[in-house]
């Protein structure tokens, strides 16, 4: 994937990133019969859809399959991962966050060595941390970026002051952080700063986890039941669902917002991957756009 760098511009053109990403944090190697759920069958999907994005993370455990996945397509992805958080072995379901410098540059060579590659094209930092500023670890990514061992650097899970304080350090490409018709934080303070530095938005969990595809799937919590009831009315118009219309939803933001913004549905079957990646083709009007940002937030 090409990138350039002008300015305090991102290491990182617009296009590579294509209009909808896939997230592989489910992605597992699991024995199974159906096709349907084969993970390398899951990433060919996209592929061939035209997703070029393929996020994981060190995190997710899935990196060596991951490789495995894009080995023979490895020219058509912008492969992207992410480092920093650590799960101690006695401690399941907990985890603390590493970013220091010395952490920063282990956790690159076992990504590369896992996903079988000489580069990562988008490496982020998976959690903002406590103990060491982010000049710092920012500053170690670039050192990569000088090395040819990473293209572009991202951040994950920060505020907007980190988000500052590190584009000094170097142009940060992406921004990765939830947003979704029901979860809308970032766009109090985070969204406004991203759009100022010209950082592009990686939106995960566009549909929830996959809530919003599941029929009656908010239908127990009052918080979200307005919020699903629209987005189904909505989508009944477009013959689509409302975890389509969610994502078409996320897609229009870029136009609303002044900022490029990749929805990263993530699953498991190619059936769902299909579905997802239609989204990108529905329109929606001013007047239904309108309609799911008057709802708010849930959160």
């Amino acid at each position: 994937m090409s990138t350039t760098q002008t300015g305090t511009r991102p290491a990182m053109d617009r296009s590579a990133f294509g209009r909808q990403g896939f997230g592989a944090m489910r992605l597992s190697d699991e024995t199974t019969d159906d096709g349907d759920r084969d993970p390398v069958a899951v990433v060919d999907a996209a592929l061939d859809a035209g997703v070029t994005m393929v996020d994981t993370a060190d995190a997710y455990r899935n990196e060596e399959l991951v490789g495995r996945a894009i080995r023979a397509r490895r020219d058509e992805v912008l492969l992207a991962s992410k480092f920093g958080l650590v799960w101690p072995d006695d401690a399941e379901g907990s985890y603390e966050v590493r970013a220091d410098p010395a952490y920063v540059r282990h956790a690159c060579e076992a990504s590369l060595r896992r996903l079988g590659v000489d580069v990562i094209d988008l490496y982020y930092l998976h959690h903002r941390s406590e103990r060491t500023p982010i000049e710092e670890t920012v500053g170690t990514m670039a050192e990569l970026i000088g090395q040819g061992k990473v293209r572009a650097i991202g951040l994950s899970n920060v505020t907007e002051e980190d988000l500052r304080r590190a584009h000094t350090v170097h142009p940060v490409a992406a921004l990765q952080e939830r947003w979704s018709p029901l979860r809308r934080g970032i766009e109090r303070r985070l969204l406004p700063t991203a759009a100022e530095l010209g950082v592009a938005v990686v939106a995960h969990s566009p549909t929830d986890h996959g809530l919003l595809h599941q029929v009656g799937g908010t239908a127990d919590d009052p918080r979200t039941s307005g919020v699903r009831a629209t987005l189904d009315e909505i989508a009944g118009a477009h013959d689509a669902t409302a975890g389509q219309v969610a994502l078409a939803w996320v897609q229009h933001r870029e136009s609303a917002h002044g900022v490029a913004v990749i929805p990263l549905p993530g699953t498991t079957r190619v059936s769902h991957l299909r579905v997802n990646v239609a989204a990108a083709d529905v329109r929606l009007s001013e007047d239904e756009l309108g309609r799911i940002d008057a709802l708010g937030a849930v959160s």
